[in-house]
């Protein structure tokens, strides 16, 4: 059976978090999406929150270490990433931007990724088209046609899926990660050493 990689980025503040949550959702629908077409799935979790301050010292020194480089190469080498954001101040927060800045230029160059926020209300979802995706095309992402915003309300539980969308929406978007990770090439499982820094790395290229 054929196997495929899917790292999921969470960049909730708060514990439990509906960025946390959503992301689950956004990863299970992929999962069966990919189960039902033949494959299998590996999917790493990625929570900002746990790697703030490795992320804060990577900006500062220039190379990661631990837990963070292990972070860094499973998005290097995936098939697919799920990336979900709270919305602060009409914008993507602050550590999920910093996760972005310190990947390597081209991590992202071609990866499928399904784009997904959360917020207080649905005045906040426009923040997905005009923060988000230029983010992800100027890294030459192939960003998913759909992508999902959940606010407080959307979780409500009762009526179908006219007068709450989100379930459907969160299949459709697994629905279209999964068969575009499904036409790509499998990646190779990275190296044992591969996130060791180069001796060139540790003196700044010197």
């Amino acid at each position: 059976m054929s196997e495929r990689s899917i790292v999921v980025i969470s960049a909730g503040l708060s514990q439990p978090s509906s960025t946390r949550l959503l992301a689950d959702r956004l990863a299970d629908a992929t999962v069966t999406e990919l189960a039902a077409r033949g494959i299998t799935a590996r999917v790493h979790h990625v929570e900002l929150r746990d790697l703030a301050h490795e992320v804060v010292n990577t900006m500062l020194t220039g190379f990661a270490t631990g837990e963070l480089a292990t972070a860094l190469e499973a998005v290097k080498g995936a098939d697919g990433v799920i990336a979900v954001t709270p919305i602060f101040s009409a914008s993507y927060a602050g550590l999920f931007k910093s996760f972005v800045d310190i990947l390597e230029p081209d991590a992202l160059s071609g990866m499928p990724v399904l784009l997904g926020a959360t917020g207080g209300s649905a005045r906040h979802s426009l923040a997905i088209d005009y923060a988000l995706r230029p983010l992800f095309g100027y890294l030459h992402a192939d960003v998913q046609p759909t992508s999902v915003f959940a606010a407080t309300d959307d979780w409500a539980t009762a009526g179908g899926d006219e007068s709450h969308p989100l379930p459907s929406r969160i299949r459709r978007a697994g629905r279209e990660l999964a068969e575009t990770a499904a036409d790509r090439e499998p990646s190779a499982p990275a190296g044992l050493y591969d996130a060791v820094p180069s001796f060139s790395d540790l003196l700044g290229g010197a």
